[in-house]
């Protein structure tokens, strides 16, 4: 009665669907959940002999309203609603530095802050259509769901499974609402700012137009997988994408999952943001016995040039960062991905990680990870070589069952050391997050 209610509400709410909540599929097949979030993190940079030390972070809490609609029939159409209502107050005092987590302006941090999305979903077999707010998760563009509230996109989506073994994605964003905005902007390359428009864009009097999204997942074998992708940020950068993955279940205790990956970048149109020649190889595999899991990953940057970054006289030709959005945009396609990120002109990395699930001991529920990665082979714009390297210790606890059944907690200890990194500081960070879901 309580789910029955709520989509009441939310159907006269949103106002999108020419049907009623009589159509008992759309109300008995939707999931509505309430989650929440309360999320620590302090960031210390060291001091160098040009720059001060920073400590930047903050303290927030989040609700979330994640309420997706089963379907309606509309003639042969399946039609359903989905909406991500999202909201964080910050709990800690203002430490007057961007912490990217919440809005930062005028010197302040933001004292709360919200966003409001509603997708329609249109369903024909396999295929199924989506217009408005959309959580994409491909190798050219993902959402991120690494601090507080959710980095959103506007746009339209089409994933088709008719053909078997086979998923066909094609999409449009037209704006990206960043994890620390409340508004959608007009797609940038990072590292520039998202709410400001660079002076060579102006000059140019050109401007991004969108993002369109092409690609295919192919699995070959129940072991081997296969797909492409492509992802045009218009006058901005286009990137292809292969990748092969190939996981196997050996016996009952023993298990293997790899992944090769390869990225290839360029200038987009009137590139807004300058020549982009660059390249990635990404190699990764675990295996997994009984609760021991153990990975390693390679990854290799290559090309020409990176991007241009800053404006106008400001601007730094060749600035050695493999493309990325504006808005702290992950890419967690990339074996190394991570605070540093390894993704530097010429870098090479690798990585070795541990993790050890406490099931079998006692604490269900319990995961231990340690990770250490290794870049070196930087190049920096003066023709020197760099160096950085990180640490992580990754703890997580689930309530397994009894009344706080799902309750979560995590803590993640980072540790970033740059040798010959112009610009770059070591830093130390920790992160806090409790988590819970209520599902009516």
């Amino acid at each position: 009665m309580r789910r029955h209610n709520l989509w009441i509400a939310i159907i006269a709410a949103t106002a999108t669907l020419g049907i009623t909540a009589a159509q008992a599929d759309f109300i008995d097949d939707s999931n509505v959940q309430l989650k929440f979030r309360n999320f620590y993190l302090d960031r210390q940079i060291e001091g160098t002999a040009n720059t001060p030390s920073k400590d930047f972070g903050s303290w927030s809490q989040g609700v979330t309203l994640d309420a997706k609609s089963g379907y309606a029939d509309v003639g042969p159409v399946k039609v359903g609603v989905d909406v991500l209502v999202q909201h964080a107050v910050r709990l800690s005092g203002d430490r007057k530095a961007d912490d990217y987590i919440l809005p930062f302006e005028d010197g302040k941090q933001a004292r709360d802050f919200g966003k409001v999305g509603a997708t329609l979903k249109a369903k024909v077999s396999e295929t199924e259509l989506r217009v408005g707010e959309i959580l994409p998760a491909t190798p050219v563009v993902h959402f991120d769901p690494s601090r507080q509230l959710l980095t959103t996109y506007n746009g339209v989506w089409l994933e088709s499974k008719d053909i078997d073994k086979t998923k066909i994605t094609l999409g449009y964003l037209d704006g990206i609402n960043a994890r620390y905005e409340n508004q959608a902007h007009d797609f940038y390359l990072w590292p520039n700012p998202l709410n400001k428009v660079s002076a060579k864009e102006v000059n140019k009097g050109h401007k991004n137009e969108g993002m369109y999204v092409a690609g295919v997942d192919y699995q070959a074998t129940p072991e081997l997988g296969l797909s492409y992708f492509y992802g045009d940020v218009t006058n901005i950068y286009r990137q292809n994408y292969l990748g092969v993955t190939y996981n196997k279940k050996l016996d009952d205790k023993n298990k293997i999952a790899t992944h090769a990956r390869y990225f290839d970048n360029r200038e987009s149109g009137e590139a807004i943001f300058g020549d982009i020649d660059s390249q990635a190889l990404s190699l990764k595999g675990a295996w997994t016995h009984s609760n021991h899991t153990l990975d390693a990953g390679y990854q290799q940057m290559f090309g020409d040039h990176g991007q241009i970054t800053g404006a106008g006289k400001d601007a730094i030709d060749h600035s050695p960062f493999f493309p990325t959005l504006a808005g702290w945009v992950p890419q967690p396609y990339l074996a190394n991905w991570s605070v540093a990120s390894f993704i530097r002109r010429d870098e090479k990395s690798w990585s070795l990680g541990y993790t050890y699930d406490f099931k079998d001991v006692g604490a269900p529920g319990l995961t231990a990870t340690v990770r250490h990665y290794d870049g070196w082979n930087i190049k920096n714009n003066d023709g020197t070589r760099g160096k950085e390297d990180e640490n992580n210790v990754i703890v997580n606890y689930v309530v397994p069952e009894g009344k706080l059944k799902g309750l979560g907690f995590q803590y993640m200890f980072i540790d970033v050391d740059y040798r010959n990194v112009p610009g770059f500081a070591d830093l130390q960070e920790h992160r806090v997050a409790t988590t819970y879901t209520y599902k009516f």
